[in-house]
């Protein structure tokens, strides 16, 4: 009788990972994908370690490009990226600076260019599938969040670029409304209101969609998902 051996399960890069909406992305991939889960220390991946601990930490700075570059060079297949991570500073226009604008645009965008660029080769390998989690502020700027909207703006752009320039490859834009994460409680608080968890999207739910997204059969593109809190 002839033994059955298993398939290599595929591997998801997950920036951000630590916490919040990224680490339940990556327990939602967790049952059918190896995990490498990305953040700025490895002290700050601990935690998520723990629950799972199958998956690999990643942990690197994503503006220092020369780490970056180190980083993924062992990468030879990658199956799925998600860019999860990202900074909301936000403020008016009139209040803004230009340290404010430049840091954004390099933590919600520029960064997230060129950790995709450097990982193509082991995308088109695998014919592999980038997800961008965007945000509601990607497809329409209100006051007070011109810098971020900018970022996510620009970064919606680059996907749709990327999607025809690799036509190999299936990239996601997701746009969900406000999350509960430790950073909507910050956005609340510096908007002076009483923060309610019930008027946000859980970080599960998102991640759900995510899966699904990834899951979705070849023959199909999931190229644009908008979430809002029900």
């Amino acid at each position: 009788m002839t033994a059955v051996t298993s398939l290599p399960k595929p591997t998801a890069l997950i920036t951000g990972a630590s916490r919040g909406l990224g680490a339940a992305i990556a327990r939602e991939l967790a049952p059918t994908h190896e995990l490498l889960l990305g953040a700025r220390s490895g002290d700050s991946l601990r935690g998520i370690l723990e629950d799972l601990p199958e998956a690999t930490g990643w942990p690197v700075s994503l503006t220092d490009y020369d780490a970056v570059a180190e980083a993924v060079a062992p990468i030879t297949r990658l199956d799925v990226l998600v860019h999860n991570a990202g900074i909301a500073d936000l403020g008016t226009i009139a209040e803004s600076s230009v340290e404010q604008w430049r840091n954004t645009l390099e933590a919600n965008l520029i960064a997230v260019v060129e950790l995709t660029r450097l990982l193509l080769p082991a995308l088109r390998v695998a014919s592999g599938h980038v997800v961008l989690v965007n945000s509601g502020a990607g497809l329409r700027a209100h006051p007070g969040w011109a810098p971020y909207a900018a970022s996510k703006f620009g970064l919606r752009a680059f996907g749709d670029a990327l999607r025809q320039e690799e036509p190999q490859l299936r990239v996601t834009s997701i746009h969900p409304g406000r999350i509960d994460t430790d950073m909507q409680r910050a956005i609340v608080a510096g908007e002076g209101r009483e923060y309610r968890p019930e008027e946000f999207l859980t970080p599960e739910t998102v991640a759900s969609a995510i899966r699904n997204a990834v899951e979705t059969p070849r023959d199909g593109h999931p190229t644009e998902i908008v979430l809002r809190p029900y």
